[in-house]
């Protein structure tokens, strides 16, 4: 006899209230859930991109690009391993389990995922399973977000089998890839503008606070931007809310209104601070989430990206791990700007450097020295001809300006659209990579 999914979803509930820690643990991307161990403390070893397939590029398969990035190696700055996947779903995000052992990476238009061991030997990463469930289980499409939490894999995804659009919802897997449960996003809240969309999701253990953001369904992330952008219809299929969630409970709680498609959200990682921040991607906005005086969530719009009118397309953030600074990346204009969150209230631009004809992904290290930007947002949103520049760029940061260190143009590598990235670290006492060939097993060594 097969569980009900409500007492599925009672089990896990149970699990989430006895097992999470009270309160979060440092990580050395700033993005990543406070729920992993085996943290890097110092130099990051291995930077992994996840990478579109380009049909009629390399083996036009999307693949797993790994790049050797500490300095005292003999490769620094190169491709070390190709580990490509059967096809082209468009891939894009990633994430650790908790133990750090396991990457994980989605695919938006055949919403297959990829496990790939990448704690034994994170130089030469394995593909150890393909979980193809996702829609069958939980019917929802296009696994975004891939947050670890004790055990299981929270997935955040964007669309829905049955028409999609917008709505969907949230699904835990545990380790192993089995699917435990899944959470739709709420559609109706006592008097908010809920709409279902989902996106990102950020977690506030110390708070039991968690948020999702909203984006697109499938058949707009799918379009073509121009196209898309033509359609008056398409366009007013956008999400317009984040939602607060009782982590423990997996309740939603509360639906903020905030216009323009909300996308990273990133919580501050400095201790006592009790807020979040989010940039929303059509009205070009940075929005604050945070605990007013009688400890009630509210959101609030507290700062202009660029100039709003021109659309710059604000769509990766980074924050500093002090929560003292935000990087913003702004897809239309290849901008990368830096905003003083001393005051969350009032963030202030205080710099911005032209990183690219566009830019995407933007990761910074634990210490903020060291800034990685990519390139691609989506096949069918990156830009068209020479402004289609599709690489993997290191920038130095010493307070004052950013300057490239090395660059791998994805392109002329034919490897296909550099998209999302993490960090790994070499098992201690393990030697450098000092290969003079690049392993890549679509194929011989280039």
């Amino acid at each position: 006899m097969k569980p009900s999914r409500a007492l599925l979803a009672c089990l896990v509930s149970s699990f989430l209230a006895s097992a999470l820690p009270p309160a979060p643990a440092l990580a050395d991307e700033t993005c990543n859930s406070p729920y992993m161990a085996n943290l890097i403390k110092g130099q990051e070893d291995f930077l992994h991109v996840w990478t579109l397939g380009v049909p009629g590029m390399g083996d036009g398969n999307d693949k797993l690009v790994t790049v050797d990035v500490n300095p005292k190696s003999k490769k620094y700055g190169k491709v070390i391993d190709v580990l490509p996947v059967p096809g082209r779903g468009e891939a894009h995000h990633m994430g650790f389990t908790d133990d750090r052992r396991h990457l994980w990476a989605g695919r938006l238009d055949d919403s297959k995922i990829f496990v790939f061991d990448v704690g034994t030997d994170p130089a030469r990463p394995k593909l150890v399973k393909t979980i193809s469930d996702l829609v069958g289980k939980s019917g929802y499409v296009g696994p975004h977000t891939f947050y670890p939490i004790p055990g299981r894999m929270l997935v955040g995804t964007l669309s829905n089998a049955r028409d999609h659009g917008g709505a969907t919802g949230l699904v835990v897997y545990n380790n192993k890839g089995e699917y435990v449960a899944s959470y739709p996003i709420p559609t109706a809240m006592p008097g908010a503008k809920a709409d279902g969309y989902g996106y990102d999701v950020a977690i506030n253990p110390g708070k039991n606070a968690m948020l999702t953001s909203s984006f697109t369904g499938h058949k707009n992330y799918m379009a073509d931007l121009g196209k898309l952008i033509a359609d008056p219809a398409a366009m007013k299929q956008f999400g317009n809310t984040m939602v607060l969630w009782d982590f423990k409970a997996m309740r939603p709680t509360k639906v903020f209104d905030t216009p323009g498609a909300p996308l990273e959200i990133r919580w501050s990682l400095n201790e006592g601070d009790n807020w979040a921040i989010t940039a929303t991607a059509l009205t070009s906005r940075l929005w604050l989430i945070r605990q007013d005086k009688a400890g009630q969530w509210q959101a609030r719009d507290v700062a202009p990206i660029g100039d709003p009118a021109k659309t710059p397309l604000p769509v990766d953030i980074s924050i500093a791990a002090d929560g003292k600074s935000l990087w913003v990346n702004t897809f239309m204009d290849g901008k990368t700007r830096l905003f003083d969150l001393r005051d969350p209230a009032a963030p202030k631009q205080v710099y911005e450097k032209v990183t690219g004809k566009q830019v995407n992904m933007i990761s910074q290290s634990w210490d903020g020295k060291r800034v990685y930007v990519t390139s691609s947002l989506l096949a069918n949103w990156d830009k068209k001809g020479a402004d289609n520049e599709q690489f993997l760029k290191l920038f130095s940061w010493d307070g004052k300006e950013l300057r490239e260190q090395w660059k791998i143009d994805f392109t002329k590598e034919a490897l296909g659209r550099a998209h999302h990235m993490k960090f790994t670290a070499r098992p201690a006492g393990s030697a450098p990579v000092d290969s003079t060939t690049i392993a890549d097993r679509s194929g011989p060594p280039r």
